[in-house]
């Protein structure tokens, strides 16, 4: 048998064609090179409550683990200081109340475009298990509806085990509508279904786009015995809180090695923050001596662990570059080359990518705050902050030398305080925008925000209140006039 050789046919076709499957061949590789991507959130976790931080008591060696084989990041902010407003900002790339989440128990504007539809245009399949807190209700998490306008699948997920906020041991969720009756820790459940949900696609020839939201160690504590055990000297409610993040920790051990047993670990883009700074009232301290809480913007109600782990990518070590949830969807918009259009403009956020390989110096590009009447921005080096913007009076540290905010340098350092109180309020102005929805090709919010609803006072749930009010988690609700969350909620602004 004789055998042609296709080389000198090869090279008669035309250049132009040549060109087009080198590349196809390109974008074939680019595809196979798509890294999954899991976004990790803790809920109400604060800045100084990991091992890795020399914690008193609290041991977290997963976490340790992880930030130890990562990026860990000194000066890692949440999007706001209490929980739905991170979210928004994790999803949208943008400061929450441009997405109109002015506190917990506001929804998401259906106007917003995410990262799980950004990926899921890209060929990805999504996933969300936890916490939601998305959808306009306030109160204990319960299953979301199928037909909840805002639920995940409106936002770009394709599967999700969710709740509507905050959920504990033995927990009643929803699967894309169906209500299930959990066993076990929250943490470990939602990290169980993320396991499955990986392992069932796995095989499937997409990448994978995986958002855990945990419900600890939100109030209102309650940890399995055996995780309270290094903690009876403490109160019940403190001993509880900890427990609640020994289990979390726990799972995050579940999932880095379930990534390393499916073959993953080294093309996984890992995120683990948490969505506002600690709690008050917890012993021993919860914010590694930053100062405030959840609900300031001082640095212990905003600053949150931080670690991005890709072995395949990031050279392990710890960075005192400012960085921001915000920044994940840009972030991640560059490394996969996605369409800028994919983000709804203006952005808050910014790539992360060149951090990701080597040290950077200057963020370029400051961060901003806002909630309730508060006001901060925070660049390489200064913060400038205000609890009032309509009082006009302004408190200026040095990050640097100052972490803990106790030497106000406004009067000693006007010039930098009257620069960064400029940037402030034009950033405050675009805000305003937003708002409005002049970001929007409508130019305008449609449909009109809903209001922020107690869950157990809507038509929907009502006829689940009879058996629900038997559950632990819901007595404290049921029964009694809505108050809405355990936390004091701001007012809502005159826009």
């Amino acid at each position: 048998m004789r055998y042609r050789c296709t080389l000198i046919p090869a090279l008669l076709i035309p250049m132009r064609h040549l060109l087009s499957i080198f590349c196809l061949l390109g974008a074939s590789l680019k595809a196979a090179e798509q890294p999954n991507i899991i976004f990790v959130m803790a809920d109400d976790m604060g800045w100084g409550q990991t091992g890795y931080r020399n914690h008193p008591l609290l041991k977290t060696p997963n976490l340790d683990a992880m930030a130890a084989n990562g990026l860990r990041f000194e000066r890692f902010y949440a999007g706001g200081p209490v929980c739905s407003p991170t979210r928004a900002s994790v999803l949208t790339g943008r400061s929450h109340e441009r997405a109109g989440v002015l506190t917990h128990g506001y929804a998401l504007r259906t106007q917003e475009k995410t990262i799980a539809q950004a990926l899921r245009g890209a060929g990805y399949v999504t996933g969300h298990f936890g916490k939601w807190h998305l959808n306009g209700h306030k109160g204990p998490g319960v299953p979301i509806f199928a037909d909840d306008p805002y639920a995940p699948s409106r936002f770009g997920f394709d599967e999700w085990v969710s709740v509507s906020n905050f959920y504990d041991v033995d927990p009643l969720m929803s699967r894309a509508g169906k209500f299930e009756q959990m066993k076990g820790d929250s943490s470990e459940v939602a990290v169980a279904e993320a396991v499955s949900f990986l392992e069932k696609h796995k095989a499937g020839g997409k990448p994978m786009f995986a958002v855990v939201w945990y419900g600890s160690p939100h109030s209102p504590f309650k940890a399995l015995a055996g995780d309270k055990v290094e903690f009876s000297k403490l109160n019940d409610t403190s001993a509880n809180h900890y427990g609640e993040l020994v289990a979390m920790d726990r799972s995050i051990g579940t999932l880095r090695t379930k990534l390393r047993d499916l073959g993953l670990a080294q093309n996984t883009l890992l995120v683990f923050c948490s969505d506002n700074g600690g709690l008050p009232n917890i012993a021993p301290d919860t914010v590694g001596g930053l100062r405030g809480f959840k609900g300031s913007v001082f640095e212990g109600g905003i600053r949150v662990p931080g670690i991005v782990e890709w072995p395949a990518v990031i050279r392990p070590r710890i960075t005192n570059y400012p960085a921001c949830v915000m920044d994940l969807f840009p972030t991640v918009v560059d490394l996969l080359g996605l369409p800028a259009n994919v983000l709804l403009k203006p952005v808050d956020g910014l790539s992360l990518k060149p951090l990701f390989t080597q040290e950077l110096t200057s963020r370029g590009q400051p961060i901003g705050f806002r909630y309730a009447t508060k006001r901060a921005l925070v660049d390489d080096r200064y913060k400038l902050l205000t609890d009032d913007l309509g009082a006009g009076s302004f408190q200026l540290y040095d990050l640097q030398a100052d972490p803990n905010e106790r030497r106000d340098l406004s009067t000693e350092q006007p010039e930098i305080a009257a620069g960064m109180r400029k940037q402030l309020l034009a950033w405050n102005a675009s805000m305003d925008a937003s708002f409005a929805g002049r970001d929007y090709p409508e130019g305008k919010v449609t449909p009109p925000d809903p209001a922020s609803v107690s869950w157990f006072e809507t038509p929907q749930y009502a006829p689940f209140l009879a058996e629900w009010k038997l559950r632990w988690e819901y007595q404290g609700y049921l029964g009694r006039p809505a108050k809405g969350e355990t936390k004091s909620e701001p007012k809502k602004k005159k826009k």
